[in-house]
């Protein structure tokens, strides 16, 4: 039975509330273990094509279940907001989550390595080991945005598995404060394809958080190359796992953790893309911009997506509130709204002509923007052709 959470209003009296999701949250936890499915299929099958089981079940079974069950906008009253973040048990959930990451990448890297398999079968198995990983980014997300050393360290520790340590730094300093801005390269632009969208987000991520940490260390007159640069403490876990099953498995690991690490910073540039697609803050009279609101990023209620993924998809309530625990995140009225959880909108995606015309008129047709350009954050390369077909200069 979920657990009653009881405060007393002085104006309205007592409040009860029970988080009727609490033991579903496990899907969270054990949604890493996914590339086991696939081995099994192929253990029980023979065929080598099974090990793909999981993109099937990720891409295919997941926005299925989101689109027949729908979307969940219940919110935690306020009131009980403290005590739903005090319990430690959905901290546990995420603390869990970390080394089952690097149980998945282990047991994917021994599959390959004990197993003769065709060429195309490692790529494909280090495809859904990336994708796999990319989860772990997200697991990441949520440790990272914690003030207290233990969370901090596992955020690194799970950032080590797809090589991204760089990522808290990047998110917490740098894509937080300009989210939603033209300087921001983790927001994608009206008119930019993912994959424009990808030259900038990934070199960028990684130019910008070495300058804040930079900049950190320097204020505390340490070295950038010191053992005190998280990102290096991430980046030397990722090569003692990553040599290690080097060592272990033999020279095939070298093209499946090639492919393995550059799928799982895929995943994370997809959720990037869809998060912010086009949105824009306005600038105050001061020059500044003005503070992120839930309205700056794309949001999404379906349930069995959000389950599965720590609440990511209520992305707007973390932008305007980012150190709430997922499982106190909102829904609000008026905010743009996906038409699919993230594993439907990331195929979406990479056909761009498909995107654009699925997005852009939902863009467009926002309550805070109805249409007016200005209020667009819009690629500069496609800024006259998006002008002449929704607009005027």
């Amino acid at each position: 039975m979920p657990i009653t959470y009881i405060a007393t209003d002085p104006q309205t009296g007592q409040v009860q509330y029970r988080d009727r999701k609490r033991w579903l949250w496990l899907l969270s936890v054990v949604f890493p273990l996914l590339p086991f499915v696939g081995m099994a299929a192929q253990a029980t099958s023979g065929l080598e094509i099974a090990l793909g089981l999981p993109l099937l079940i990720s891409y295919g079974l997941m926005p299925l279940l989101d689109y027949l069950i729908g979307e969940d906008e219940n919110n935690p009253p306020e009131l009980i907001v403290p005590q739903l973040e005090e319990d430690r048990y959905y901290r546990w959930l995420t603390w869990a989550t970390v080394p089952l990451h690097f149980v998945a990448l282990i047991g994917c890297a021994w599959w390959v390595g004990t197993h003769s398999l065709s060429w195309w079968a490692v790529l494909l198995m280090a495809y859904v080991a990336g994708t796999d990983s990319g989860l772990g980014l997200n697991t990441g997300h949520e440790l990272g945005h914690k003030n207290n050393p233990l969370e901090q360290w596992l955020a690194r520790l799970v950032l080590a598995v797809p090589a991204y340590g760089h990522f808290t730094v990047e998110h917490g300093r740098g894509h937080h404060r300009w989210v939603s801005t033209p300087e921001d390269h983790a927001s994608a632009r009206m008119g930019e394809s993912i994959y424009r969208f990808a030259l900038r987000e990934l070199p960028g991520g990684i130019r910008r958080a070495w300058q804040l940490e930079g900049e950190r260390l320097k204020q505390e007159k340490r070295s950038t190359w010191s053992l005190h640069n998280t990102m290096l403490q991430s980046y030397a876990i990722t090569a003692l796992l990553q040599l290690g099953l080097i060592f272990a498995f033999g020279w095939v690991m070298l093209p499946f953790l090639a492919v393995h690490n550059v799928v799982a910073w895929w995943q994370l540039t997809s959720a990037n893309y869809v998060e912010h697609y086009g949105l824009l803050r306005q600038r105050l009279p001061s020059g500044q911009y003005e503070r992120p609101q839930p309205h700056h990023s794309w949001n999404t209620n379906h349930l069995v997506s959000n389950l599965a993924t720590f609440h990511l998809q209520r992305h707007s309530d973390h932008h305007a509130h980012p150190s709430r625990r997922f499982q106190s995140l909102r829904h609000f009225e008026q905010l743009p709204q996906l038409p699919s959880g993230y594993f439907g909108m990331f195929p979406l995606a990479y056909v761009p002509a498909l995107w654009f015309r699925v997005m852009d008129p939902r863009l467009l047709a926002l309550a805070h923007v109805q249409g007016e350009l200005t209020r667009v954050n819009i690629d500069p390369r496609r800024r006259d052709e998006i002008y002449a077909r929704y607009g005027k200069h």
